[in-house]
C-alpha cells in the first residue's frame, strides 16, 4: 500500500500477515535518498515475516520531508522536525510502538526519536550513522554543504558514490550507480543544503544524552565507511546500555545495496531477537 499522509509524508506499507495490525518495522533513509534505497531490504523482510510462526511485523518505509515524494519541510529542517514527522506517521497508522531502523541521517533521526518518544521505540537500529567528529572531519562535511548550496546536489554526487561503494562494485553495477545518482540529483537545490546542514550540526545533540536510550539497539557500519567509521559506531554503542555492535567487513557506506544478503542477515537476526523477547 502506498499513500500520502495529511502532512504530506509519502509512505509504503507492506502487510505481511493478518495479525500484524499495530506492529511495524520502520525503515528511514539517508540524506538525499528516498524510501527506494531499502528495496533490497523490504523484499527480504516481508519474505521473512510472511507466514512465519515467529512474531511478525508490517514493513514501513517512507520519504523524509524534502525527499522523494514527500512535501518540503514545513519549517527549518532539524532532527526534532524529522522525529516529529515519524511520530505523526505512526499515529496516522495507529502504531503505538515500532522497531525503527535508520541509515546515516536516518540513524540520527532514530536516536532523536528514541530520546523524544521513548515509549514508541520498541528497538532501534543505527546504521552507518555519524557520531562526534574531529575538526578536520567537520570541516570536510561542512565544505560539501557549501558546495551543494552553491552548485546544487549534482556537485556532490560523484564524490559521494566513491565514498559509498567499493571500487569493484561501482565498476560492476553501473545500474545501481545510475539509480543512486538520480535519487540525489532529484533533490531541490534550495532544500537539500538545509537538510545537509542537519547532518553536520545534529550530531552534537545526540552525544551522551542526559536520559540514555534504554531500548535494545543495533549499531552497525562498514569497516570502509570512513565518514561513519567503526570508532564512531563503537562510541554510539557505548552510550546505549542495551546495544550490540556489528562491523561489516569490506563494505562502505551503502552496504545495504552492495551486499544485501550480509546486511539483511544482521538485521533479521536482531529483529528476531527483539521480537522473541518482547
Amino acid at each position: 500500500m502506498t499513500t500520502l499522509t495529511p502532512d504530506g509524508t509519502f509512505y509504503r506499507l507492506y502487510k505481511t500477515d493478518d495479525d500484524t495490525e499495530g506492529k511495524a518495522l520502520i525503515l528511514i533513509h539517508g540524506l538525499g535518498l528516498n524510501h527506494d534505497m531499502w528495496r533490497e531490504q523490504t523484499e527480504a523482510l516481508v519474505k521473512t515475516f510472511k507466514g512465519t510462526k515467529t512474531p511478525s511485523y508490517q514493513v514501513l518505509s517512507y520519504d523524509l520531508y524534502g525527499h522523494g515524494r514527500s512535501s518540503p519541510p514545513p519549517e527549518i529542517p532539524s532532527l526534532t522536525l524529522f522525529s516529529r514527522q515519524l511520530k505523526t506517521l505512526m499515529q496516522h497508522l495507529n502504531l503505538s510502538q515500532a522497531i525503527i531502523m535508520g541509515f546515516s541521517l536516518g540513524g540520527m533521526i532514530v536516536r532523536r526519536f528514541a530520546m523524544d518518544y521513548p515509549d514508541m521505540a520498541q528497538a532501534i537500529a543505527i546504521l552507518h550513522s555519524p557520531h562526534d567528529r574531529d575538526q578536520a572531519a567537520h570541516d570536510k562535511i561542512q565544505q560539501r554543504v557549501y558546495q551543494a548550496k552553491a552548485n546544487g546536489p549534482d556537485a556532490t554526487v560523484e564524490d559521494a558514490l566513491i565514498r559509498w561503494f567499493s571500487d569493484a562494485f561501482r565498476a560492476s553495477r553501473p545500474d545501481i550507480m545510475d539509480d543512486v545518482r538520480q535519487w540525489v540529483k532529484a533533490n531541490d537545490r534550495n532544500i537539500y543544503p538545509q537538510i545537509y546542514q542537519v547532518l553536520v550540526d545534529g550530531v552534537k545533540e545526540l552525544i551522551a544524552p542526559e536520559l540514555p536510550i534504554n531500548c535494545p539497539a543495533l549499531v552497525m557500519t562498514g569497516d570502509e565507511d570512513f565518514g561513519n567509521n567503526p570508532d564512531m559506531s563503537a562510541a554510539i554503542a557505548k552510550e546505549i546500555p542495551a546495544s550490540e555492535l556489528h562491523i561489516l567487513k569490506g563494505l562502505r557506506h551503502m552496504a545495504m545495496l552492495e551486499d544485501p544478503d550480509t546486511f539483511n542477515a544482521v538485521l533479521i537476526r536482531f529483529i528476531n531477537k527483539v521480537a522473541t523477547h518482547s
